[in-house]
């Protein structure tokens, strides 16, 4: 098996294709990952998400260090994986904030049912707030792998 590391170019085409990663954020030294659907923006070296509040946005706000890994799974053999360093930032309302707002939402209507699963109706029926955020890349690294087919 062959592995190599990826250029800023093909991590960034690979998280241009991915909607789903896995995002990192830790607070009093203990870390917590969860799924997150997002969208990334070459443009503005940040990737795009939202999320209702819980446990990952009171985390983020303590602690806006935050890492998204991302992978594109052939099979055990082929595959090739994204690590994005970066900052959490909330997008509120502010007009400083509406052309990031009005990108993000753009990106978002680019995936099929984009508001799932962020503004899913919960069991409970009730609705809560909805955060739009960015991870403002710092540094992004991948890899990928790959074996020669018997």
């Amino acid at each position: 098996m062959l592995i190599h590391e990826l250029t800023p170019e093909e991590c960034g085409e690979i998280l241009t294709r991915t909607q789903l990663g896995r995002l990192g954020c830790a607070r009093y030294d203990q870390p917590y990952i969860v799924p997150i659907h997002f969208s990334f923006d070459a443009e503005h070296n940040c990737v795009y998400a939202f999320s209702t509040i819980g446990q990952k946005i009171e985390w983020m706000r303590e602690n806006p260090k935050v890492c998204l890994e991302v992978e594109d799974l052939v099979d055990k053999d082929h595959w090739s994986t994204v690590l994005v360093i970066g900052r959490y930032e909330e997008i509120d309302k502010s007009p400083q904030e509406a052309e990031a707002r009005h990108r993000a939402e753009r990106l978002f209507m680019q995936r099929r049912e984009w508001w799932l699963p962020g503004a899913a109706k919960l069991e409970s029926g009730e609705h809560h707030h909805i955060v739009v955020y960015r991870i403002q890349i710092d540094r992004m690294t991948g890899r990928r792998a790959a074996r020669e087919r018997q």
